[in-house]
Formats: structure tokens, C-alpha cells, sequence
């Protein structure tokens, strides 16, 4: 009998980690299509200018290294699409691209590649843009429905709701009519690819339902004590990288527990910073930071959360637990 003893992303169902990252990038197809539809060419040339400086720096990367090329896995063009999906389309391409090369260098390479890296790669990158380049990440454009040909600044749901107790008609988060990511705006096209990839195994159902269910929970208790202050639950829900960030990237399989429980303590804890950012922080939007803080904790929360092996008494660092 002999076992094959590999890295992570582990999955059952698909064969391989380059079918995965294919069939999740298939998936991610009608947002991104909906996103250059929306708000033009701008948008196209930011999601192609992060893809291809993401595939490129990996291979720069694994030549300076003197190692075989991981660009045929795709991991690293998912890396580029997600991050493209969460910048404003009016962003430079070049900017999205200074990011993607941060995302691949730094969030994933530097920890020793795919299923080394302790972050979600894609929010390192995007997380170096919003310090680098505030004022471009905080840019925003309308939908192409609203201003016909003309490029105007509009401010996002989340915004509106935050700074100016304004509210957004469902209808147009739901398909996605609203200013925003070029990713972020139809919570229909992004939950629609992942109830698939829920129902074949690609995408364990915990870390959504959790992340999803502690911002539904908790954004409706602020909701119920102060109506007029506070957004509703099911805004909660569909305004802003939720959708996004709760199905594509706290799901990620390098970067999230490997336990059931540790899967439910990992979204619920998620959906709570994202709560406290949106309504008390001066931020409108909190999706990135909540996942990039629970990430850095997966590796205590496994510790904690390992089930105990049938005939042995349970251990957490070595030592048996009473």
C-alpha cells in the first residue's frame, strides 16, 4: 500500500488542484463579464492588466528560484481575478497590476507557494493597494445604466448607508446595478456559481453559512434596537464584497480550518468583524480585514478544533487535554 503525501488544497471530488482552480475561475465568469458589461473598458483593463503581471510574477519568481513552473496549476490567474474583482474599475491598470505582484510575491510565494501561504493571497494584494493607493482604491464609478456614456464619481451602498443614511433599492444589489468592485456588485451571479461548487464539494457550505449567518444575525440585533442608525440584515447581506468575500475567498482550502467546527468558528468569527467594522469603524467595509485577521488565527483554531482520534485521548500542542 503506498500514499501520495502532498501540500495543500486537499479535495475529494476534484481531481486535481489545476481542475479546481479552472472550474472556480469558470465560475467567477459571470460576475466578471457583468463587471466589464456594467462599467466598460476601464474595468476589462484592470482584470486582465492583474491577471497577467499574477501569472507572470510567478514564473519570474520560480525562475529566480530555479524551480519548475506552477503557472499551469492556475492558482496564480485566480489570485489575479479575485483581486481585479475587488478594485474599482476606474483604478490605473497599472496599480492593479504594482498589487497583483504583491499578492503573488509576497502573499503566496515568499510563504513557499500554493498551500504554504498563511493569507489569502488576493487580499495581501489588496490590502497593500488600500495603503498605497487610498485615494484610487476609494474611487468609484457608477454602472454604465445610470451615466450612458460619461465617467462620474458615485459613491458605494455601504457609503450612502454609513455616511449619509441613505439606502439602496434590493433589486439593484441583487443583479447588480450599483457602484462598487468591479466583482462585487450582483450578489445573483456570485451566489448562483457557488451554490454549484457547494453541491459537488468544491466549497465546503460551513464557512459560508456561518460568515453569512453571524452578519445576518448580528447586523439585524443593531438593526432591531435602532432602525433609523442601522442597516437591515439582508443589506447587510448584499451590499458591498459580502457575497464575494464570504464564497470565493474565506473559502479558500490553503487558508481556512480543516475542521468542521473550526470551519463554523472561522466564518462566525469573520462575520463579526465585518459587522463591528461596517457600523463602528470609519470604514464602510470590513470583508477584507475580517478574513485576513481570521486567517492569521486558522492555525489555532485547527489546534483547538482537531477532532479527537478514536482510542486516544485528545491532545492540544502535544499535551493530553483532562
Amino acid at each position: 500500500m503506498s500514499f501520495l503525501i502532498t501540500s495543500s488544497p486537499h479535495s475529494n471530488d476534484f481531481g486535481s488542484v489545476p481542475l479546481m482552480m479552472r472550474t472556480v475561475i469558470i465560475g467567477l465568469l459571470p460576475a466578471t463579464i457583468a463587471g466589464i458589461v456594467l462599467f466598460g473598458w476601464p474595468a476589462l483593463l484592470v482584470i486582465l492588466s492583474s491577471v497577467i503581471a499574477a501569472v507572470l510574477t510567478e514564473l519570474a519568481v520560480n525562475k529566480i528560484m530555479k524551480v519548475e513552473p506552477t503557472i499551469s496549476d492556475g492558482s496564480a490567474a485566480l489570485t489575479g481575478l479575485l483581486l481585479a474583482l475587488t478594485l474599482s474599475p476606474v483604478m490605473p491598470w497599472w496599480q492593479a497590476a504594482l498589487g497583483a505582484v504583491f499578492a503573488i510575491a509576497v502573499g503566496k510565494m515568499l510563504f513557499g507557494g500554493l498551500g504554504y501561504n498563511i493569507f489569502n493571497p488576493a487580499l495581501v494584494g489588496r490590502a497593500f493597494l488600500a495603503a498605497a493607493f487610498p485615494v484610487q482604491m476609494t474611487t468609484w464609478a457608477a454602472p454604465m445604466f445610470w451615466r450612458g456614456v460619461e465617467a462620474v464619481s458615485s459613491a458605494t451602498p455601504l457609503a450612502l448607508m454609513k455616511f449619509q443614511q441613505q439606502t439602496t433599492v434590493y433589486s439593484k444589489l441583487f443583479f447588480g446595478n450599483v457602484s462598487g468592485c468591479i466583482g462585487e456588485t450582483s450578489a445573483l451571479l456570485l451566489l448562483l456559481p457557488a451554490l454549484f461548487f457547494m453541491f459537488k464539494g468544491l466549497i465546503n457550505w460551513r464557512i459560508p453559512a456561518s460568515y453569512l449567518g453571524s452578519v445576518a444575525v448580528l447586523g439585524g440585533l443593531f438593526w432591531l434596537i435602532d432602525p433609523t442608525k442601522y442597516p437591515d440584515p439582508l443589506f447587510h447581506l448584499l451590499a458591498g464584497g459580502l457575497m464575494l468575500g464570504a464564497l470565493y475567498m474565506a473559502t479558500d482550502l490553503v487558508t481556512s480550518p480543516l475542521t468542521p467546527k473550526g470551519m463554523w468558528v472561522f466564518g462566525a468569527a469573520a462575520g463579526v468583524l465585518v459587522v463591528v467594522i461596517r457600523l463602528f469603524s470609519g470604514l464602510p467595509e470590513g470583508v477584507m480585514y475580517s478574513i485576513l485577521i481570521m486567517n492569521a488565527f486558522v492555525p489555532l483554531i485547527n489546534c483547538y478544533t482537531r477532532p479527537r482520534i478514536l482510542g486516544y485521548p485528545q491532545k492540544r500542542f502535544g499535551r493530553p487535554v483532562k
